[in-house]
């Protein structure tokens, strides 16, 4: 530990309490500067001390500033969207299904809305590593290789991620990357993996912060941008030490197709939708441009939620500034799945450059209305019905004003005039100089975005 950092009490390149930093960053650069104790006896004068310890400050600043931060920046500026193969078929995919997968993602309108990154999950390679200790891809499941299969998934305008975990294992029991981080780099970039989704099964005594740090920095050795998905399940609080390590972070367990009752497997559980919704008000602050909060993947499309609920879960997503990775099949989407997941207005809300996640304003009888302040000044409401009955929303704008801790918003609607749209009819919805009502169906949202009346 430094002398500076032990004078503090923590890490001020990390800002970490030594009580949880398990390695810290400068350890290598003051391996026996051990932290100052009441009543020490030193060789050298305080005020001497004081300069060395400023001068260590100075040095060990800038080092640690280095190791900490290298991830590759200016990716993710907005939250990723795109597929995973995961929810839908697990470890059952092959090459020509996802193929066929790739042109549907093309044909069905998908890349257009700005889905981009095409994401192979858990299954694809075989159970052993080769005798140079390299991954193998399962030859049945891939014939030609992964390299063949990202050229084509680049070959149609996309991005080609890939998946593996922390542990000595993946979550299905094949080959994990712990010991491997930087050979395992070395050849997905080979591939031309554009993101990397690293999962936490089988990881019984590592350490969650350095095994998510050594491979950030085996990703950034290997010399290829990727998107760097943390995903540990927010057991370790990822977004207080994550920013300069992936650029999103899980911050639940698993979700699954329903909108508010989980599903219990005796020692885990997959979360409702609900239920992950909950779990992200306290957060919000850590998420931005380039380091994003993960409530999990999209469920759209996959059975269990009606239309209502789907599109409530879709809406949520969005106002979180979620990263949009959806995982139904694509081949057979109904038309109601992909009104939902192409809509560009209530998309764009989630792609806001301002990046700046919902916060819930008020929640009273399962009758509850998000705020995400957007750029220029702009606004998207959300109600959202919780409740098994329809409820009517009557709201005066002029009765409340909004701020925000975050964004630093202030809005008074009693001086400021807004036009109101609905993102879900694509209608204009009246403006704030008069109350809102509206009766929302069970399961069921309103969305809004607002937009400034100029004099």
């Amino acid at each position: 530990m430094c002398k500076p950092c032990a004078m503090a009490g923590v890490c001020l390149c990390t800002m970490q309490s030594y009580r949880f930093a398990i390695t810290h960053p400068c350890s290598r650069i003051f391996p026996s500067a051990p932290p100052l104790k009441r009543g020490t006896k030193t060789s050298y004068s305080y005020s001497k001390f004081l300069k060395a310890s400023l001068i260590a400050f100075i040095l060990t600043s800038a080092i640690c500033s280095r190791s900490s931060a290298q991830k590759f920046e200016q990716l993710a500026l907005t939250p990723p969207m795109g597929w995973n193969s995961w929810n839908t078929f697990q470890v059952n995919i092959n090459e020509q299904m996802l193929r066929d997968m790739v042109d549907a993602m093309v044909s069905s309108g998908m890349r257009d809305a700005g889905y981009t990154y095409f994401v192979l999950d858990d299954g694809w390679m075989s159970m052993q590593r080769d005798t140079n200790g390299n991954l193998v891809p399962d030859p049945k499941k891939f014939p030609s290789g992964i390299k063949a299969f990202a050229d084509y998934v680049h070959s149609k305008g996309l991005k080609f991620g890939i998946y593996n975990c922390a542990g000595t294992k993946t979550c299905a029991g094949f080959p994990g990357t712990h010991g491997y981080e930087y050979q395992d780099a070395r050849l997905y970039a080979s591939w031309g993996v554009d993101y990397l989704k690293y999962d936490w099964c089988n990881t019984d005594s590592i350490n969650a912060r350095d095994a998510y740090l050594t491979m950030s920095k085996a990703i950034r050795a290997a010399g290829r941008p990727m998107i760097f998905s943390l995903c540990e399940w927010g057991n370790h609080g990822p977004w207080l030490w994550a920013t300069n390590v992936g650029q999103l972070w899980r911050t639940t367990s698993d979700i699954h197709a329903g909108f508010d009752k989980d599903l219990n497997y005796g020692t885990w559980s997959s979360y409702s939708v609900m239920h992950i919704v909950d779990l992200q008000n306290k957060i919000r602050q850590y998420a931005g441009p380039g380091h994003w909060n993960d409530p999990d993947m999209l469920e759209v499309g996959n059975g269990g939620m009606s239309y209502a609920e789907n599109k409530s879960h879709f809406s949520m997503w969005c106002m979180l500034a979620a990263p949009l990775i959806a995982g139904n099949d694509l081949r057979k989407m109904s038309s109601e799945t992909k009104e939902i997941l192409t809509n560009k207005d209530v998309i764009a809300v989630d792609q806001d450059s301002l990046g700046v996640e919902a916060y819930r304003y008020y929640s009273f009888d399962s009758l509850e209305m998000w705020v995400k302040p957007l750029k220029h000044n702009e606004v998207a409401i959300c109600f959202l019905n919780r409740a098994s009955h329809p409820q009517t929303i009557d709201y005066d704008w002029s009765a409340h004003v909004l701020t925000d801790t975050v964004s630093h918003i202030h809005i008074d609607f009693k001086s400021e005039g807004y036009k109101l749209r609905d993102l879900w009819t694509k209608k204009v919805a009246g403006t704030t100089g008069t109350p809102f009502k509206q009766t929302i169906a069970p399961h069921d949202v309103v969305m809004l975005r607002l937009t400034k009346i100029k004099p």
